[in-house]
C-alpha cells in the first residue's frame, strides 16, 4: 500500500522494491538460526533430554543445568562460570543424572607391592565404606573388583566399580577412595608417591 500511495504520487518506488527484496533475503538467512535453535529446543523438552537440575556434558560445556529456554540453555560449571548454550548448536548431551551411574574407583599402588593383597584390602575397605549410613542410601548394587586396570613403569592402578544413584557417583567415588587409601597406610601398602627416586651416585 505505501508503495502503491509513492507510485500514486509520482515517486520513483524501484529502489525501495530492490531494498526490501534485499532485507527479505538478509532477515531470511538471520531467522535460518533462530528457527533451528527453537526447533532443537522444542525437541529438547518433548524429549526430556535433560532438565533443571541435571549435570550434563554438551561438548563445550559441562555442568549443572539453570534454565531450559526454547532458544537457549543455560549451564554453570565446575567453576561457577554460566555458559549460554544454542540449542541449535547443540549435537549431543551426556545426561549424568538420570537412570543410574557408575562410580569408578581407580587406586594406584607402588609396582612393587603385593597386587593381590592389594586389592583384598582396596575390595574390603570399598564393602565397609559401601555399607556406610551415609552411603548405603547411594548405592545400587554390590561393588565390583575389576582388578588390575593398568601398568606403568610407576604405579599399578587397580579398579574397581559400583552401581549408584544417578548424581551421586562423585560423593560415593570421593568416600570410597578415601577409604582405600586409609586402608593402605594402615596395612603398609605401598603408593606411588610414598616411592623415592634413587639418588645418582649410590
Amino acid at each position: 500500500m505505501v508503495l502503491q500511495t509513492l507510485d500514486t504520487l509520482g515517486f520513483n518506488v524501484a529502489p525501495f522494491i530492490a531494498s526490501a527484496g534485499i532485507a527479505g533475503v538478509a532477515l531470511g538467512f538471520g531467522a535460518q538460526n533462530l528457527v533451528r535453535d527453537f526447533i532443537s529446543g522444542m525437541f529438547m523438552l518433548l524429549e526430556d533430554q535433560y532438565g533443571v537440575g541435571d549435570v550434563v556434558d554438551v561438548g563445550d560445556a559441562i555442568g549443572t543445568v539453570e534454565s531450559v529456554g526454547l532458544r537457549v540453555t543455560m549451564i554453570r560449571d565446575i567453576d561457577g562460570t554460566l555458559w549460554y548454550c544454542r540449542n541449535g548448536e547443540i549435537l549431543r548431551v551426556g545426561n549424568m543424572s538420570q537412570g543410574h551411574a557408575v562410580a569408578v574407583v581407580d587406586v594406584p599402588v607402588a609396582p612393587t607391592a603385593n597386587v593381590d593383597r592389594a586389592q583384598q584390602v582396596a575390595f574390603r575397605a570399598v564393602l565397609d565404606t559401601a555399607e556406610r549410613d551415609d552411603i548405603a542410601p547411594f548405592v545400587l548394587e554390590k561393588p565390583e573388583l575389576l582388578g588390575v586396570n593398568s601398568v606403568t613403569a610407576g604405579a599399578v592402578t587397580l579398579r574397581i566399580t559400583v552401581r549408584v544413584r544417578a548424581g551421586k557417583q562423585w560423593a560415593v567415588r570421593r568416600a570410597l577412595t578415601g577409604s582405600v587409601l586409609e586402608a593402605f597406610d594402615s596395612n603398609g601398602i605401598e603408593s606411588p608417591s610414598l616411592m623415592l627416586a634413587p639418588v645418582a651416585g649410590t
